[in-house]
Protein backbone atom coordinates (compact mmCIF):
# COMPACT_ATOMS: atom_id res chain seq x y z
CA UNK A 1 0.00 0.00 0.00
CA UNK A 2 3.00 2.30 0.26
CA UNK A 3 2.56 3.21 -3.43
CA UNK A 4 -0.95 4.51 -2.71
CA UNK A 5 -2.17 7.67 -0.98
CA UNK A 6 -5.18 7.18 1.31
CA UNK A 7 -8.08 9.28 0.03
CA UNK A 8 -10.91 8.05 2.28
CA UNK A 9 -11.55 6.00 5.39
CA UNK A 10 -14.70 4.83 7.15
CA UNK A 11 -15.43 2.66 10.17
CA UNK A 12 -18.47 0.48 10.83
CA UNK A 13 -19.53 -1.52 13.87
CA UNK A 14 -21.91 -4.47 14.21
CA UNK A 15 -23.55 -5.72 17.38
CA UNK A 16 -25.51 -8.95 17.40
CA UNK A 17 -24.02 -10.50 14.26
CA UNK A 18 -26.56 -11.65 11.66
CA UNK A 19 -29.43 -10.69 13.97
CA UNK A 20 -28.31 -7.31 15.19
CA UNK A 21 -27.49 -3.80 14.09
CA UNK A 22 -24.72 -2.40 11.92
CA UNK A 23 -23.86 1.27 11.89
CA UNK A 24 -21.28 3.71 10.67
CA UNK A 25 -19.32 5.12 13.58
CA UNK A 26 -19.80 8.69 12.33
CA UNK A 27 -23.57 8.28 12.94
CA UNK A 28 -24.58 8.77 9.30
CA UNK A 29 -26.14 5.33 8.75
CA UNK A 30 -27.63 2.49 10.79
CA UNK A 31 -29.34 -0.67 9.59
CA UNK A 32 -31.07 -3.66 11.18
CA UNK A 33 -29.36 -6.91 10.22
CA UNK A 34 -31.26 -10.19 10.07
CA UNK A 35 -30.72 -13.70 8.84
CA UNK A 36 -32.59 -14.37 5.55
CA UNK A 37 -35.73 -16.50 5.71
CA UNK A 38 -33.98 -18.97 3.39
CA UNK A 39 -31.48 -19.58 6.19
CA UNK A 40 -34.09 -19.89 8.94
CA UNK A 41 -34.13 -16.26 10.03
CA UNK A 42 -36.83 -13.63 10.15
CA UNK A 43 -35.69 -11.78 7.03
CA UNK A 44 -36.95 -8.59 8.68
CA UNK A 45 -33.78 -6.61 8.03
CA UNK A 46 -30.99 -6.65 5.50
CA UNK A 47 -28.21 -9.22 5.51
CA UNK A 48 -24.47 -9.04 4.88
CA UNK A 49 -24.82 -10.50 1.38
CA UNK A 50 -27.30 -7.77 0.42
CA UNK A 51 -25.00 -5.09 1.80
CA UNK A 52 -22.07 -6.60 -0.09
CA UNK A 53 -24.11 -6.58 -3.32
CA UNK A 54 -25.09 -2.93 -2.78
CA UNK A 55 -21.54 -1.83 -2.01
CA UNK A 56 -19.92 -3.84 -4.79
CA UNK A 57 -22.42 -2.65 -7.41
CA UNK A 58 -21.89 1.00 -6.45
CA UNK A 59 -18.10 0.64 -6.39
CA UNK A 60 -18.05 -1.24 -9.70
CA UNK A 61 -20.30 1.37 -11.28
CA UNK A 62 -17.87 4.06 -10.14
CA UNK A 63 -15.04 2.20 -11.86
CA UNK A 64 -17.23 1.76 -14.94
CA UNK A 65 -17.86 5.52 -15.06
CA UNK A 66 -14.10 6.16 -14.99
CA UNK A 67 -13.52 3.75 -17.89
CA UNK A 68 -16.46 5.23 -19.83
CA UNK A 69 -15.03 8.71 -19.27
CA UNK A 70 -11.63 7.66 -20.59
CA UNK A 71 -13.37 6.37 -23.72
CA UNK A 72 -15.61 9.46 -24.04
CA UNK A 73 -18.76 7.35 -23.57
CA UNK A 74 -21.56 9.36 -21.98
CA UNK A 75 -24.57 7.03 -22.28
CA UNK A 76 -26.36 5.84 -19.15
CA UNK A 77 -25.22 2.57 -17.63
CA UNK A 78 -26.48 0.00 -15.15
CA UNK A 79 -24.61 -2.44 -12.93
CA UNK A 80 -26.50 -5.31 -11.31
CA UNK A 81 -24.85 -7.65 -8.81
CA UNK A 82 -26.09 -11.04 -7.75
CA UNK A 83 -24.33 -12.37 -4.66
CA UNK A 84 -24.73 -16.01 -3.66
CA UNK A 85 -23.76 -17.64 -0.37
CA UNK A 86 -22.72 -21.29 -0.38
CA UNK A 87 -22.13 -23.68 2.51
CA UNK A 88 -20.51 -27.08 2.58
CA UNK A 89 -22.99 -29.63 3.93
CA UNK A 90 -22.21 -30.73 7.49
CA UNK A 91 -19.47 -28.09 7.81
CA UNK A 92 -19.01 -24.47 8.80
CA UNK A 93 -17.23 -23.60 5.55
CA UNK A 94 -18.99 -20.79 3.68
CA UNK A 95 -18.15 -19.17 0.37
CA UNK A 96 -19.51 -16.28 -1.72
CA UNK A 97 -19.80 -15.77 -5.45
CA UNK A 98 -20.77 -12.68 -7.40
CA UNK A 99 -22.23 -12.17 -10.86
CA UNK A 100 -21.90 -8.68 -12.28
CA UNK A 101 -24.19 -7.68 -15.13
CA UNK A 102 -23.26 -4.50 -16.98
CA UNK A 103 -25.42 -2.58 -19.45
CA UNK A 104 -24.63 0.61 -21.35
CA UNK A 105 -27.36 2.33 -23.31
CA UNK A 106 -27.00 2.14 -27.12
CA UNK A 107 -23.78 0.09 -27.10
CA UNK A 108 -23.46 -3.42 -28.50
CA UNK A 109 -22.80 -6.26 -26.07
CA UNK A 110 -19.27 -6.90 -27.34
CA UNK A 111 -18.21 -3.31 -26.61
CA UNK A 112 -19.98 -3.33 -23.24
CA UNK A 113 -18.14 -6.56 -22.31
CA UNK A 114 -14.75 -4.97 -23.09
CA UNK A 115 -15.56 -1.90 -21.02
CA UNK A 116 -16.92 -4.02 -18.15
CA UNK A 117 -13.76 -6.15 -18.07
CA UNK A 118 -11.66 -2.99 -17.94
CA UNK A 119 -13.76 -1.68 -15.04
CA UNK A 120 -13.32 -5.03 -13.27
CA UNK A 121 -9.54 -4.54 -13.38
CA UNK A 122 -9.69 -1.14 -11.64
CA UNK A 123 -12.63 -1.60 -9.22
CA UNK A 124 -11.36 -1.68 -5.61
CA UNK A 125 -13.95 -4.31 -4.61
CA UNK A 126 -12.94 -6.52 -7.55
CA UNK A 127 -9.32 -6.21 -6.50
CA UNK A 128 -10.21 -7.01 -2.88
CA UNK A 129 -12.00 -10.26 -3.77
CA UNK A 130 -9.66 -11.35 -6.57
CA UNK A 131 -8.62 -14.97 -6.07
CA UNK A 132 -10.90 -15.36 -3.04
CA UNK A 133 -14.39 -15.60 -4.55
CA UNK A 134 -15.71 -16.52 -7.98
CA UNK A 135 -16.74 -13.39 -9.89
CA UNK A 136 -18.24 -13.32 -13.37
CA UNK A 137 -18.70 -10.17 -15.44
CA UNK A 138 -21.27 -10.22 -18.22
CA UNK A 139 -22.63 -7.62 -20.64
CA UNK A 140 -26.43 -7.44 -20.84
CA UNK A 141 -28.91 -5.28 -22.71
CA UNK A 142 -29.77 -1.91 -21.21
CA UNK A 143 -33.18 -1.87 -19.50
CA UNK A 144 -34.70 1.61 -19.17
CA UNK A 145 -37.27 0.20 -16.72
CA UNK A 146 -34.48 -0.29 -14.14
CA UNK A 147 -33.80 3.46 -13.90
CA UNK A 148 -34.80 5.09 -10.61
Amino acid sequence: MSDYKKIYETTATNTGGRDGVSYLNDGSFEVKISTPKEMGGSGSGVNPEQLFALGYSACFHGALEIVKGQRKIHQSSQVTHTVKLYKKPDDVDFKLSAEIQVAIQDLDLEEVQKIAEEAHKVCPYSKAVKDSIEVSVRAVLYDADKEK
